[in-house]
């Protein structure tokens, strides 16, 4: 066990790069099993946990693998085993995207149900929904997903809610079936967008990523290719907040400015400066900042991963925020430990109301899951004295290497065993 050491008080100033997109990656590298020919090179993989537990799951069903630095090779024309059963694909929610790439290029496979961040109720009912009616029979056995299909067939789904994982899970199970499917209602966050373009480059036929109507045409089969993963949107976010938030000057490099417009909003109308370039950001900041209200919602609204950083940074800002969560119904579990550090914040339902303390002050607190883990940091950048971050599993799934990040920028913070 490890915790983080954080001393508040530090401005962040300097340049920093972002990593490859973590909901791109774990959705892409199971979407490489459903090449039969060839090796796919996939670069700008992040070096987290999440990413790793996927390494170890597709080795399990007979991939060859080679890792290189942020690069990660897969051979999967010899897999042996459409049972995704370990305790790997149990720790994590993206192992349910085995589910549409084995059904996909075998017509079968048995995954058991997932796990990930306890963020709130997250159902695959939209994902079954899916399977179903390309022609699959889906059955729910002994904790495992069972489906099998004699043949899949495209076909018009309107998705009851919009839905990230169901919509790239059909995209992956509907690119190898029969005729034409029609994803209504899809989701259109950049990953999704990056999860067909990685699919087409295999030799798929997708169009309509990005928007909410999504047609494939199905093809006979995929190959290997070569292809980089999008920066991580989540990760530049907080580390935009993170700049405002200690009144320092970051330039975040590695990003797609578009991608961050809805964060790059929020924090220049709190009072930070937010300068685009052609791959970068530059957030700049006094510190006094004032409140905002915020509702979180599918891209292009305000990402819900980037709403527990940006509740950290509200509890330092002049006057009442009124943060409401409408995608998750338990990602405020974070607040208890921002109460710790004297923040006044309360929390009914779906909605946070954030009153801006004069000081946070530091504390002994943990990661209640990924992105809390991120808003904790943040707390402890800002807070006077000294800030004790513990359940860094939470954390590490995935933000590569975050100590040794905000280290570049001059932030005092370094990891060490929970038993010292």
């Amino acid at each position: 066990m490890e915790k983080l050491i954080v001393y508040g008080g530090n401005r962040l100033f300097g340049d920093i790069d972002i990593s490859g997109a973590k909901n791109a990656a774990v959705a892409i590298i199971p979407a490489a099993l459903m090449a039969s020919d060839g090796t796919c090179i996939i670069d700008n993989i992040p070096d987290i946990e999440d990413v790793h537990c996927l390494e170890r799951i597709i080795e399990s069903l007979g991939c060859k693998i080679k890792v290189n630095t942020n690069s990660l090779t897969i051979d999967s024309s010899n897999i042996t085993n459409l049972d995704a059963c370990t305790e790997d694909v149990r720790r994590m929610r993206a192992s349910y995207y085995f589910i549409g790439a084995l059904l996909g290029r075998f017509k079968e496979a048995r995954v058991e149900l997932p796990g990930g961040c306890p963020i709130g109720v997250r159902p695959i009912d939209q994902h079954i929904k899916g399977f179903e009616a390309l022609g699959a029979t889906v059955k729910i056995e002994h904790g495992a997903v069972n489906v099998k299909a004699d043949r899949l067939i495209g076909t018009n789904i309107f998705f009851d809610v919009v839905s990230v994982g169901a919509t790239i899970n059909v995209m992956l199970a509907a690119t190898l079936a029969e005729g034409v499917t029609t994803l209504e209602n899809a989701a259109r966050e950049p990953h999704i967008v990056d999860v067909a373009n990685f699919l087409n480059s295999m030799g798929a036929n997708v169009k309509g990523a990005g928007t909410d109507i999504i047609r494939i045409t199905g093809v006979e089969k995929l190959c290997g290719c070569n292809y980089s993963v999008i920066p991580d949107q989540i990760e530049a976010g907080t580390f935009m907040i993170a700049a405002a938030a200690t009144g320092g000057e970051v330039t975040i490099k590695n990003v797609i400015p578009k991608h961050l417009e809805s964060i790059s909003a929020k924090l220049i109308e709190m009072g930070a400066e937010v300068i685009e370039q052609d791959d970068s950001v530059t957030v700049k900041s006094t510190g006094k900042l004032k409140s905002v209200n915020i509702k979180t919602a599918p891209y292009p609204g305000f990402p819900t991963d980037v709403q527990q950083p940006m509740s950290t940074l509200l509890c330092a800002a002049e006057g009442r925020s009124i943060v409401n969560e409408s995608i998750w119904e338990s990602r405020f579990k974070h607040v208890d430990e921002l109460k710790k550090m004297g923040a006044n914040v309360k929390v009914e339902g779906r909605t946070a109301i954030i009153d801006g303390a004069e000081k946070l002050t530091g504390a002994i607190v943990k990661a209640t899951d990924l992105r809390a883990g991120a808003a904790m940091v943040i707390a402890g950048l800002i807070a006077e004295g000294k800030t004790e971050i513990h359940s860094l599993d939470h954390i590490d799934r995935g933000y590569p290497n975050i100590e040794v990040k905000f280290q570049r920028l001059g932030a005092k913070i370094h990891r060490e065993s929970a038993e010292e």
